[in-house]
């Protein structure tokens, strides 16, 4: 089991990129994704599979946005969530299941991806605790994430991208709403700065 004492977890910065390149791999981790999924519409999305999104991120972290942070156990990249202002995220805004409550601020979680020798270890939740003191810090008051509520256990871990609904309960959110049987939204509201 990890913890915050034998990770570290800071924001992507353009000093990070080659570590986050080395974490996703050669096919950008899932599908030649590059944490794009969320940030386009589907068509642009689709259009940009692979190196087309891996330039897309690029330019992201290269312009000072911080679009997710990193884990590390020593120097290594295990770990990635990806945590930013809802609005960045322009494919949400169309989801018949996870379009937006309500008018309110927030930012979202929209995924995470951990080394496969280290799932199942803590890593997401410590992500999850220092991504919402990063948001925290941010100024930002509410954050939701989008998890899975697998029906069977064990769940592929490949296709829990959101993360795990136990994750975000143990990390203090509540459950606002279920369009779908095993997607519910998730929300923890934060104390201002």
């Amino acid at each position: 089991m990890s913890d915050e004492s034998t990770i570290s977890v800071v924001p992507l910065t353009k000093d990070r990129w080659e570590d986050f390149k080395t974490l996703m791999g050669p096919k950008g981790g899932c599908g030649g994704c590059w944490c794009m999924l969320w940030r386009q519409t589907k068509t642009d999305f689709e259009k940009n599979t692979g190196d087309g999104n891996l330039n897309k991120m690029k330019t992201l972290v290269a312009g000072n946005a911080l679009p997710g942070l990193l884990a590390y156990s020593e120097e290594q990249p295990i770990g990635w969530i990806s945590v930013a202002p809802r609005e960045n995220y322009v494919r949400l805004e169309k989801s018949r299941v996870l379009k937006p409550l309500d008018d309110q601020p927030g930012w979202s979680v929209s995924c995470f991806m951990i080394d496969k020798s280290y799932r199942r270890q803590g890593i997401a939740a410590v992500m999850l605790k220092v991504a919402c003191d990063f948001v925290q810090e941010q100024g930002g008051i509410i954050i939701e994430g989008y998890p899975i509520a697998p029906k069977k256990d064990p769940y592929p871990a490949v296709y829990a991208w959101t993360g795990f609904e136990s994750v975000f309960k143990r990390a203090g959110f509540s459950e606002v709403a279920r369009r779908s049987e095993t997607r519910p939204i998730m929300r923890k509201i934060l104390k201002p700065a």
